[in-house]
Parts: C-alpha cells; structure tokens; sequence
C-alpha cells in the first residue's frame, strides 16, 4: 500500500537511559531524596560506551536478510545493535550501567512494508533465527530482550522503516498506519488533517501504534477516548504460518474476534505491520479543573459514582495522600495540599460542552466532600506528564531506585488490593534496609473497577537489581493473592509471564501455547514473551 503521508523521522531515547536529554531534579525533590538515603548511597553511573555480545548471525543470513530489505537496512553495527538491547525499565536501565558485557541482537533488520515483513520472517523461519518485533523500545515487562531461545540467533525487527499514514477514511473516521508510527508521527500526521488519535500513555514521545496494539496499552485520555484496544479497528499481521487481515466491519458476529489474538500478543505470535485505527476531529475547546479529597476512599467513591453515572472527563485521575504530598512538595506546594489531589480535563466541540461535562463531575465530587483547586493543577499535570521516566536516570545518579508497577481490579476490591501491594513492597525493601516511598494512583475507570498505579522511590543497594526484582516479586505475589490483574496497560513480557497462569489457569496458558504453535510452528517470534518457550529452549544470558 502506497502511503498517503510519511512522518517526519524521531530520535529514539539514548540506548542506557529514558530519553535523550537529562531530566533536572526539583530542589524539593532532592530533600526528599535525602530522607530516603541510608548514610552510604549507592549511585550507578552511566558507561561512556557499552561492551556488546559477538553477533553470531552467519554472512550467508545477513546477505539474505539484506536481499529482502536492502543492505543498508540490515547490519550488525554495533552502534545500531546497541540501540536495540531491550527495553526501559529500572532493571533494564541498571543492567545497561552495571554489566560489563551488554546482551545485544545478532543484527538489526529493518523491513519497509508488510511484505517485507513477511520475507523477513520467511528467511529466518527457513534458517533458525528468532525475531524480535521493535516499535519504541520502551517495554517496562522484558518484552522485547534480545533472546535467541532455540534459534541459532536473533535480529531485532526494527519497524521503524513502516511509519506512515498509509489510508484515511474521513468519513467513517478510521486511519490506517504503518506500525512503526510513534505517536508523536501519528499526531503529526492526523493533527495536519483536522484529527487526533487521543491516544497518549506515558511512553507516548516513544512508543509505536504496533506497540500500543501488542501490549493492550492504556493512555492517560482513556475516559475520554478509551483503551487502546477499544480504538482498534483493523490489523493486518504476518506470521511465520501466513498473512492474516482482521477487521471488515465495525462489528460482527462472525466467530471469536480474531483481532484478540494479537491485541497483547507482544510478538509471540507474529508481527502487527498495519494498524487502523478510530479517529476524532481535534477537539475545539478544552477545560481543566482539580479538586482534593478528604482521603482517597471518599474519591474512589467519587469517581466510582462519576464512572458509573456515565459521565466521561477526558482525562481523570486520584492521587493518594503520599504522591499528592509528594506532587505538592516538587512543585514547591509543602503547605498547601492537604488530602488526595484529583485532577481532570474536559474536551468537546464547543467551551459550553467542555465545561457542561467539569460542571456534572464537580456536582459529584462536591457530594463526596471535594474542595475545587480550580484549573492550575491539572494544567500543570499535564505540562509535565510524559517527564516522569526520566528522572529514573537522575535518580540512579545519585543513588535513589525509582520504578512503577500497575494492576486493576474491581471498585470493592480497591482498598485491599491497594494495601497488600503498598506493604509487600514496603516490607520488602524495608528488609533490605531501604524502607521506600510507595504512591499511588487511579487513572484508568470503568463501571466495574479501576486501575491502582504504584510508584516505587527508595535508596539503591549494593546490589540493585536483586533488591528490586524482590520487591516486584512480592508485589506480584500479592496483586494474584488479593485478586488484581498482574497487568492492567504494561503487557507480560518476561517479566510478568512467572505469573499468568495464577491469573488465567492452566488451560488458558496452553491455549495460548497452542496458537502459537499453529502461527509460530519453529518458535522464531519472540521465544520467552508471553508464554513460556519450549522445553528444548534455551534463553540467552
């Protein structure tokens, strides 16, 4: 398919830390930070240059990669293969500090279009190389390691090459893109013609619509325009077993929704290369308004009512008492919060349909016992809401662990859920003589439940990544004993995949076992994502 539009190219992050620029501490951050440090601080300092793995793809493999997407996009450059070491998560970000040796991708292949993508996979189903499918990088899960599994080695599929606007239709309001569209590209390229996506999680200035798909991401907008897989209308896929294309009709009843299979399949099945998705026209006016809440139960009740009552805020959110005082105190605020901060944006056609939805959650809210901060706090959430990632590089440099972990679970169930994972991780790195800050959050609702995002701040150990892979252990432990989901929006990966089957049981962990042996017969996609590889699979250090 011909594009319609290409996006102007972006930058990635840099290959050891978020972005590509430092982020600057707060002055009131760093006097929270300093009573959280123990008296001997353990930084973690950045590597001029990384070390990588020798790539063990033969010359015979590159040349026949290369004969499909040309030479000049498939290379074992190191300074290409080191972009590519996996994904941004604090292990992740720690491991690119602290190991001597980097575990890199044998080569990084990158396909223009979805018959590219297919002969990809051809050739490396034909000679035993896994793929890793490659949108922004920016999995928090393991989701995209460089793992060879049983295959003789491993390519990263960069799908950056796809980014376009490949259809529009303006009267249905459906886009169709290339999957390695970001989605700044996709906003750039809707925004041109009249329309927004509205999609924007916090890996937004990064992550790709492929990625969004594969991983059932949830954006920071979901009241107002829904989850990610709730604006899928269409994809098209290839796998090593055949093309598929999924989503004729706005609804069907044409057997189980095919499309489900890969909403969250992360790649282990094949490779999302076509998204099409639902649009909107830019809204033409937007309102803001904040409130605080005597606690967070009275505003879970609050926006339990709202939810339900079906009243729909673009955007809306409920800190905790901990991140509001933590909020408050960075931007310079000590004494002036009190309770739990509530922040909420209001989009329509006209001012009057804008402020007619904020007047409706301000009648509810007041009768749980909000008191309105007016518009600065929500305005200024959201000047500041894609920059919260950097400062886990910040914090590393100076000796503070900073990491982020999420689950759902129903309205009832909220407060407990919220106080088992707040004292397994408390008690976790309390033990390792690092008691932390954990704040939390509401920022994804539904009529049945909600969303509880945890933000993790303690001292960095002598040991990092086992302090902290401890305390996710505990954490997960808990969201399966208190009945959450080990994942609301950041996907299974590797790292969630130990969990899964507590979750869906035994047979839904070998009925996606049995599709992926129907799609991926050689196991080449993404061996260890999602579903455990095959016995005789062996994954790479």
């Amino acid at each position: 398919m011909r594009p319609l539009a290409v996006p102007t190219p972006r930058p990635r992050g840099e290959w050891d830390a978020w972005g590509s620029e430092p982020a600057r501490l707060p002055t009131a951050a760093k006097a929270i930070v300093a009573t959280l440090l123990p008296g001997k601080a353990h930084p973690v300092a950045r590597r001029t240059a990384p070390v990588l793995t020798p790539s063990l793809l033969p010359d015979g493999d590159l040349a026949a990669l290369a004969g499909v997407v040309g030479a000049d996009a498939a290379t074992r450059d190191d300074a290409v293969r080191m972009m590519h070491l996996g994904g941004k998560s604090t292990p992740d970000l720690l491991r690119r500090r602290l190991d001597d040796l980097q575990a890199a991708p044998d080569a990084v292949v990158s396909p223009a279009d979805h018959s590219e993508v297919a002969a990809v996979l051809r050739v490396c189903g034909e000679r035993g190389i896994a793929v890793v499918p490659f949108g922004g990088g920016t999995s928090v899960v393991g989701g995209v390691d460089p793992v060879r599994g049983a295959q003789r080695a491993v390519i990263a599929l960069d799908l950056s090459r796809t980014a376009a606007l490949l259809a529009l239709d303006e009267v249905a309001l459906l886009a169709t893109f290339g999957a390695g569209t970001t989605g700044p590209q996709a906003e750039e390229l809707l925004g041109t013609r009249g329309y927004t996506l509205g999609h924007f999680p916090q890996s937004f200035l990064y992550a790709s619509l492929g990625g969004y798909a594969a991983t059932r991401s949830s954006g920071q907008a979901s009241r107002g325009y829904g989850r990610f897989d709730d604006l899928v209308h269409a994809l098209r896929v290839a796998t090593p077993a055949g093309d598929l294309d999924l989503g004729r009709s706005p609804a069907s009843a044409a057997g189980p929704d095919l499309r489900e299979l890969f909403l969250g399949s992360e790649g282990a099945f094949g490779v999302l290369t076509e998204v099409t998705v639902r649009i909107r026209p830019v809204p033409a006016a937007t309102a803001y308004r904040a409130w605080s809440f005597p606690d967070f139960a009275a505003g879970a009740s609050a926006f339990r009512e709202a939810t339900q009552r079906g009243i729909r805020p673009t955007v809306l959110r409920l800190s905790d008492e901990t991140e509001t005082r933590v909020n408050a105190a960075m931007g310079g605020h000590l004494t002036r919060m009190r309770g739990c901060l509530a922040v909420a944006t209001f989009e329509g056609a006209t001012s009057a349909e804008a402020e007619a939805t904020r007047d409706a959650l301000d009648a509810v809210f007041r009768a749980h016992g909000a008191t309105s901060r007016g518009e600065d706090p929500a305005r200024s959430w959201e000047r500041g809401r894609f920059a919260s990632p950097a400062l886990r590089d910040t914090l590393m440099d100076i000796g503070v662990l900073a990491e982020t972990l999420e689950t759902a679970t129903t309205w009832a169930n909220l407060p407990a859920l919220k106080a088992a994972v707040t004292a397994a991780l408390t008690a976790s790195l309390a033990a390792a003589g690092t008691k932390p800050l954990v704040l939390c959050h509401i920022s994804h609702v539904y009529p049945a439940g909600a969303s509880l995002y945890f933000t993790v701040v303690a001292a960095l150990t002598d040991d990092p990544e086992t302090q902290w892979m401890r305390a996710k252990d505990a954490a997960s432990r808990a969201i399966g004993d208190a009945h959450g989901t080990i994942t609301h929006h950041h996907a299974v990966g590797r790292d969630h995949r130990p969990y899964l089957e507590a979750e869906i049981g035994p047979l839904g962990v070998q009925v996606l076992r049995a599709v992926k042996n129907v799609l991926d017969p050689r196991g080449i996609m993404n061996p260890g994502a999602l579903v455990e590889p095959a016995a005789s699979a062996t994954e790479r250090p």
